[in-house]
């Protein structure tokens, strides 16, 4: 999705949408036209998009600044846009409430399928002049030679020649293709293989902890994002849509293994209790509103901060598989590298 968002915006500006752009990307999604159907069930991997991101992803031109215009083909499928989330933990201690009006805006932001997000950044990209070639491929490997010379070497020169005295980069793929370029961007994840081809370190570590992420549904619909901390981990409850909403639930390994094989009827009441009244009473203003120890935190508090605390809506079914992923931090030490 990155590397698509980077072509869409050298697309949309006048200095980069002259140029030769290679998409190297083995998702065989690339390569259908159509790839979602309307009455597919929610895909449990999704991102929530931030109103900065809203408006990157929209059409306006300002003083040569062009955002990449792929909000319009996100329209076109399923997203839910939430205007209000609600925070508290399993203490019953207190809660946080956030609305978008308090930071004079219209939403917080808008959770989106990430294959929605794929198939509107790639249909933008397709429907650009950009100079762009899809290669459904891996990279094998990443060849970088060092500069031969500081003097000026004549652009005229093969690509195998200005590979040769350090100009280019070669690219080789396990399709058998081999693709000469001046930049290589790496936008392949956290385990990135361009990284790791050009010898960029990292720092980071495991949490020991991992996600259980599903989609279920509800008998109304969601427009508010929950989140709520356990003992185990943060559980959130987020918008998609058509009464669905996404989970994302943090656990120990071997709580997520059990939680990922019991049945579904188990799982939903396992959802709904630590949604609920499970591991500790709800949170009441009174925590705050009725001793003098926390009035000097009166002051700052919004109008919709102040709300009653509110419970969820029940998850009444399950809409997709169980995932599970172990959670981890990488930091590259380096993002970018001279030839």
């Amino acid at each position: 999705m990155v590397g698509l968002a980077l072509a869409c915006s050298l697309a949309s500006r006048p200095l980069t949408r002259h140029l030769n752009v290679a998409i190297i990307d083995s998702n065989p999604a690339l390569g259908r036209k159509h790839f979602i159907k309307k009455e597919d069930l929610p895909d449990p991997r999704v991102s929530t998009i931030t109103p900065a991101t809203i408006s990157f992803f929209k059409v306006t031109v300002v003083a040569y600044i062009a955002d990449i215009g792929a909000w319009q083909f996100v329209e076109q499928h399923r997203h839910a846009y939430f205007d209000k989330m609600q925070v508290w933990d399993y203490t019953g201690l207190s809660y946080a409430k956030y609305n978008a009006r308090d930071a004079d805006k219209e939403v917080l932001g808008c959770v989106v399928e990430n294959k929605v997000l794929l198939s509107s950044l790639l249909s933008r990209v397709q429907e650009t002049d950009l100079l762009k070639k899809i290669y459904p491929s891996r990279l094998n490997s990443m060849s970088i030679l060092p500069n031969s010379s500081s003097s000026e070497v004549d652009s005229t020169l093969s690509m195998t020649a200005l590979f040769t005295h350090g100009r280019l980069a070669k690219l080789e793929l396990e399709d058998g293709n081999s693709l000469y370029a001046k930049l290589v961007v790496g936008a392949d994840g956290g385990k990135s293989r361009v990284r790791e081809l050009a010898g960029f370190r990292t720092t980071g570590w495991n949490y020991s902890q991992n996600a259980i992420i599903c989609t279920v549904e509800h008998d109304v619909e969601n427009h508010c994002a929950w989140q709520r901390f356990l003992p185990s981990g943060p559980l959130a409850l987020l918008p998609i849509g058509d009464k669905f909403s996404n989970i994302v639930w943090t656990m120990s390994p071997k709580e997520s293994s059990e939680f990922k094989s019991i049945t579904e009827d188990n799982f939903l009441k396992a959802v709904n209790r630590a949604l609920d009244y499970g591991y500790g009473p709800h949170p009441t203003p009174s925590i705050l509103g009725s001793s003098d120890l926390f009035s000097w935190l009166k002051g700052g508090i919004s109008k919709s901060a102040n709300d009653c605390f509110e419970i969820p809506p029940k998850v009444i079914k399950l809409a997709s598989e169980r995932m599970a992923f172990p959670l981890s931090l990488r930091h590259a030490n380096d993002y970018a590298s001279k030839r």
